[in-house]
């Protein structure tokens, strides 16, 4: 328990913090899971549509300090590179002549 009134603000306060962190962090994990979803099933429209939601995603919560941006980083070129896979199209090689 806090001693001082300032002590008691600051501890609702992280309270709040902490549970808006949680929120933001939960729906990044959402998002990244609908996306690793569309990539496996070669859905490049809807893989396409949920990286750039989930890219600004990341940007807000690194802005807002819930992730660091490092890691917001990290994790789209990582996303980017997943979806590059999905968007190929899996053509058999042409035939020498």
């Amino acid at each position: 328990m806090a001693n001082t009134r300032s002590a008691a603000k600051q501890a609702r306060s992280s309270l709040r913090k902490q549970a808006n962190n949680k929120s933001i962090k939960s729906r990044l994990h959402t998002l990244e899971k609908k996306f690793l979803e569309a990539v496996a099933a070669k859905e490049a429209e809807a893989a396409s549509t949920i990286y750039r939601e989930l890219s600004a995603a990341f940007d807000k919560a690194a802005k807002t300090k819930v992730i660091h941006r490092n890691n917001a980083s990290r994790k789209k070129s990582r996303l980017s590179a997943r979806l590059k896979t999905a968007s190929v199209k899996t053509t058999p090689p042409a035939k020498a002549s």
